[in-house]
């Protein structure tokens, strides 16, 4: 049966998501209850509204039954490199060449399937087919990323990613030398105009500031780490490529003649953020992968 809540007074204006979020949905996030209503799985006085309605006295709220999905999906043994690990959280060394989650069209084994064996418990905040992930790495990009146990966890950490809390330190390989040491890259990133498989610098797109420095020049190439201060989707990849500076082996954003089998020369290198439960600060190291580290060996 669907719950109806009275809203018999309120002292001062409340958005509808904030108040389910304080209320109903204490163990989820806001964008779970936005999303909730825009699904029109809330109503009030029976119609749709938008997420940031305010409420009213006397406003009937109608929470629909939410069955929870099992995940239909087999888990994998994937052998996947925990290196952390703990009853809230877990941290994990991506190799590249694994999606992180499925998606409508994507059904190959990805790391949720590896997770599902491995891990016991992962959050639900993200939905059945992406438990525990609070956020992605490339399929092609390896390294660390962080995983969430407990909806409290993953509240927590997302709120950090959001807040621009969690640092996430890249290791990438990219074409041609530069004249300075290190810069920023404040530029916007939206889906490319004519070619949805592909992000672009647009004027329309999200904020997006990419730190780099250069670590090491040689001939034809750069070594330089890169630090995210946002995270969108390809951001690294079409920063450098923005600049004149793609990562190499890129078959999306750079020459068309590609090197190494592996896909990009990108690896997230470090992870640093405040443990959600246990409130330490904790930075995780992951070395670059061995093809990664052979080609740079044949550069010097």
């Amino acid at each position: 049966m669907p719950k109806k809540i009275i809203i018999e007074q309120i002292t001062e204006k409340k958005r509808l998501d904030n108040y389910l979020t304080e209320t109903e949905y204490k163990d989820k996030s806001r964008s779970y209850v936005q999303t909730l209503i825009k699904d029109e799985k809330v109503l009030v006085n029976g119609q749709k509204v938008k997420t940031g309605y305010i409420l009213k006295e006397e406003d009937v709220i109608t929470l629909e039954d939410i069955v929870i999905k099992t995940l239909d999906l087999n888990p994998v043994n994937l052998n996947l490199d925990i290196i952390y690990e703990d009853d809230d959280l877990l941290v994990i060394n991506k190799e590249e060449g694994l999606v992180v989650h499925p998606a409508s069209s994507y059904h190959n084994v990805t790391l949720v399937h590896g997770l599902m064996y491995q891990v016991n418990h992962l959050s639900s905040i993200n939905g059945v087919i992406r438990p525990g992930i609070v956020h992605r790495i490339d399929k092609d990009t390896s390294g660390l990323l962080v995983v969430a146990k407990t909806d409290k966890a993953h509240q927590l950490l997302s709120q950090q990613l959001k807040d621009h809390n969690i640092k996430r330190k890249y290791i990438a390989l990219v074409y041609h030398d530069f004249d300075e040491n290190e810069g920023t890259i404040d530029a916007p990133i939206g889906r490319h105009p004519k070619n949805r498989l592909k992000m672009a610098v647009i004027e329309s797109g999200r904020p997006s500031v990419t730190h780099f420095k250069v670590l090491v020049r040689y001939k034809k190439y750069s070594l330089i780490s890169c630090e995210l201060e946002t995270g969108r989707t390809h951001q690294i990849r079409v920063h450098m490529a923005y600049i004149n500076h793609p990562v190499v082996g890129d078959p999306i954003y750079g020459p068309k003649q590609v090197i190494s089998n592996h896909g990009q020369f990108l690896h997230a290198v470090e992870l640093s953020f405040l443990h959600p439960i246990k409130k330490e600060y904790m930075t995780f190291h992951a070395d670059i992968p061995s093809y990664f580290q052979n080609f740079i060996d044949e550069l010097e």
